[in-house]
């Protein structure tokens, strides 16, 4: 999954076989909860479906829609009619949420929760006993600040993720989680996290922006170095689903220590 509404990025992202392009409505709340955070703040508009969506010919138009206000009957409805294939909840809290959201959609796209509060991990078993549930994704940077964690990959680390994802098993529902940058690059390297992926059983991910800089890089960049980037690590990915289990058990050992010397690299820049 990778987040735009610049259809020349969306048109490289359909040749490469992204399998979604990700129109981003949330505000509400957003910059309250991260301000702070270096994390994508998108300012897209319902308009921005219906321009996308005709250049998709092999990847799905997935959208975020704002957390469950007074209006979300009216957004839900507005997001369908300009051609949306996947719709996704995030800052659920109760199941009467998520029942709420799957009886807007009434199955006219797929319905993805975006897990990210410590109540609705809390209450996870109650809320996916709801019907018409298509997808889950764990969202590890606003799910780490409720948390009060430092680094969103220390949910990989304390295993808050494994514990999630034990419960998401049970209904059958795919699940994926977080995001990865380029391979050999990140705070925390992109082969370590995916094979926590491969291990864990997730089937998707968010692409960061390092794969496709907008302000950094122009488009014919872009067009230059992103297939080349996503080839890199769609084969990793293949070479991930034929390695032995003691593989995924050093990998997870080795990202624990590296999620661990970042997290006390963090607290001694900021002199605790």
């Amino acid at each position: 999954m990778f987040i735009t509404n610049n259809p020349e990025i969306a048109k490289i992202l359909n040749s490469c076989g992204v399998e979604r392009v990700w129109i981003d409505l949330e505000t509400l709340g957003k910059e309250e909860r991260q301000g702070h955070l270096d994390s994508v703040k998108s300012h897209h508009t319902v308009e921005d479906i219906s321009k996308i969506k005709p250049l998709l010919t092999t990847s799905s138009l997935q959208v975020r829609i704002n957390p469950i206000n007074p209006n979300s009957a009216t957004e839900i409805e507005l997001v369908l009619q300009n051609g949306a294939d996947y719709i996704m909840l995030p800052m659920f809290r109760t199941k009467e949420e998520v029942q709420f959201f799957v009886n807007c959609v009434k199955g006219r796209a797929k319905t993805i929760l975006l897990l990210e509060t410590d109540t609705a991990a809390e209450h996870l078993d109650e809320i996916l006993g709801v019907n018409g549930i298509d997808e889950i994704h764990i969202g590890l940077n606003d799910l780490h600040l409720c948390y009060k964690k430092k680094f969103m990959f220390e949910l990989l680390a304390d295993g808050t993720v494994e514990k999630i994802i034990s419960i998401i098993k049970k209904y059958n529902i795919p699940y994926g989680f977080g995001g990865v940058s380029k391979l050999g690059t990140g705070t925390l390297g992109a082969e370590y996290i995916l094979g926590e992926h491969v291990r864990l059983g997730s089937t998707r991910v968010i692409l960061s922006r390092s794969f496709c800089n907008t302000k950094d890089q122009t488009i014919e960049d872009i067009r230059k170095e992103f297939p080349y980037e996503f080839s890199r690590m769609v084969a990793y990915e293949k070479e991930l689903q034929h390695k032995p289990l003691d593989f995924f058990v050093k990998n997870k050992l080795i990202l624990d220590e590296k999620i661990k010397d970042i997290v006390n690299g963090m607290g001694e820049k900021n002199g605790n």
